[in-house]
């Protein structure tokens, strides 16, 4: 039984490629008709038509010519070919976000040329790129830093992490950030923050990475603290002073960490149920500078890392609070 030969007209209905297309890839050898009519017409049989559905459908997918030709002459598999390709459009793809990251910052917040070309610079940079701006940037702020090098390299750390496929909110902060970080004003009030925070001679001390793990597990007791008293958690009830009594007790590791000597009981007491006026203010006054310099920042880093911001109600229980549990130990 003869195989039924169709004409290039039937062909080209039933693959949806035009006539002078299947003529072009016959001409460039990469599906050539399986027989000809006496008058010189091409003709294809059923596989032929299945290769050029192939074909079609891979040169929707952007596969060239010759990795076509390839494919079919069976020097490479579908799987690499595939493969290959899905690096293309996945670049293809980031670089349309970006586009749509910044075309979106320019319909929402305007701006002229200038601003535009350096947003589209900013977005489409490389990790590399990305990683040497926030670099230079730390570098420049924490340059002769009188702290623990350890606290150094963490300073360095706090950095956003762009995900592979980002989100337009998270494009959108990123140029944000990385304008930030290059406005020479930001730099400067940001480096004035840290060497006014830490000229002290025990800058080195306290910094250390013993210190600082310290000052974490404090300030994580006292935001359980916090979250008690909004529990309506009585301050002088057994879970109040339990709570009292590990923060007296952190209080006097990290006292312990620093001075190098062993707290006084009384003392530390005090301090939690007494409050030196003079030393709360002035913590107070360093926790909103830190915060008008650098919030802004870590907003931006947590948005581009698709983290939650921080949450305001983690924080410290009222000194009255604090107070009536350390009065009840």
């Amino acid at each position: 039984m003869t195989e039924q030969l169709y004409p290039i007209g039937d062909v080209a209905r039933r693959t949806g490629l035009s006539v002078s297309a299947i003529r072009f890839y016959a001409d460039e050898g990469v599906v050539p008709p399986t027989g000809h009519t006496d008058g010189g017409y091409r003709l294809y049989d059923v596989e032929a038509i299945a290769r050029l559905e192939l074909v079609r459908t891979l040169r929707d997918l952007g596969a060239s010519v010759e990795d076509v030709r390839r494919l079919l002459a069976e020097e490479t598999s579908l799987h690499d070919l595939a493969t290959a390709h899905l690096v293309i459009v996945e670049r293809q793809l980031r670089h349309l976000k970006a586009r749509r990251a910044v075309l979106r910052t320019v319909v929402s917040q305007g701006g002229g040329a200038r601003q535009v070309a350096l947003m589209h610079e900013l977005v489409s940079m490389s990790d590399e790129d990305r990683e040497g701006l926030l670099d230079r940037f730390w570098s420049e702020v924490t340059d002769g830093l009188a702290v623990h090098p350890a606290f150094t390299e963490h300073l360095h750390g706090l950095r956003p992490v762009l995900p592979e496929e980002p989100g337009t909110e998270q494009l959108q902060a990123w140029i944000e950030l990385a304008g930030l970080v290059r406005d020479a004003g930001f730099r400067a009030a940001v480096r004035e923050f840290f060497h006014t925070s830490f000229a002290s001679p025990e800058a080195a001390t306290v910094t250390s990475p013993e210190v600082m793990a310290r000052v974490e597990a404090h300030r994580l007791v006292e935001a359980e603290a916090g979250e008690a008293e909004r529990s309506g958690v009585a301050p002088d009830s057994p879970r109040g002073r339990e709570i009292a009594g590990r923060l007296l007790a952190s209080l006097a590791g990290l006292t312990a960490e620093v001075t190098g000597a062993a707290p006084e009981t009384a003392g530390l007491k005090r301090a939690l149920g007494e409050p030196d006026p003079v030393v709360d203010e002035h913590a107070r006054r360093a926790v909103a500078k830190f915060g008008d310099v650098l919030d802004r920042f870590v907003a931006l880093t947590e948005t581009i890392s698709g983290r939650p911001l921080p949450d305001p109600h983690d924080i410290g229980a009222s000194d009255s609070w604090v107070a009536a549990a350390v009065a009840a130990l």
